[in-house]
């Protein structure tokens, strides 16, 4: 029989390294769809526009300021997705607490935190084990002294259904 979860305030097995920095709160499998998250978003972090193909996410901001995008653009080739626009006229969102970001498989996607202040976000993601990319990015960052070699995030990113898009950026500002 399948039993709950109940954590206490900052409850969860920390990920944290080379600039991941997030707490699992339920990892899925037989018990959960979705695996899901309270992560740190550190000043001037870009995750880059990307898209899954079987997975789907949702974000929610907790604290801080988020720039949130969740659409096809009318062009993939524009190299920044703060410039994307999709083809009704829509940009991305500067999102602050209570922002919500849901992305079904297949939609293109980003975030980044523009200020100079960390955000939290609450995330989810299904399929789950999501954690095991969280925690091998970790070890990467790790090992490579936050400065791993671009083929090896591609190799990590293509693994767990990340197709990136756009550049990841660890720190725009």
């Amino acid at each position: 029989m399948a039993e709950g979860i109940m954590l206490p305030p900052g409850g969860g097995r920390l990920i944290r390294g080379g600039g991941v920095d997030a707490t699992l709160k339920v990892a899925g499998g037989d018990n959960a769809h979705a695996s899901t998250f309270v992560s740190r978003i550190p000043p001037g972090y870009d995750v880059g526009a990307h898209v899954h193909r079987h997975g789907e996410e949702l974000f929610y901001v907790l604290e801080g300021t988020v720039d949130l995008l969740a659409f096809e653009p009318v062009d993939r080739g524009v190299c920044d997705w703060h410039d994307w626009v999709s083809a009704d006229g829509r940009s991305y969102l500067r999102g602050g607490p209570g922002s919500l970001m849901f992305v079904p498989r297949g939609v293109p996607h980003a975030f980044g935190n523009p200020s100079n202040k960390p955000a939290t976000m609450f995330f989810q993601a299904a399929p789950p084990g999501h954690e095991n990319y969280f925690m091998e990015l970790a070890q990467l960052l790790e090992r490579s002294g936050g400065n791993p070699v671009r083929d090896h995030i591609v190799d990590l990113r293509e693994r767990y259904d990340i197709t990136q898009l756009t550049e990841l950026h660890r720190n725009r500002q």
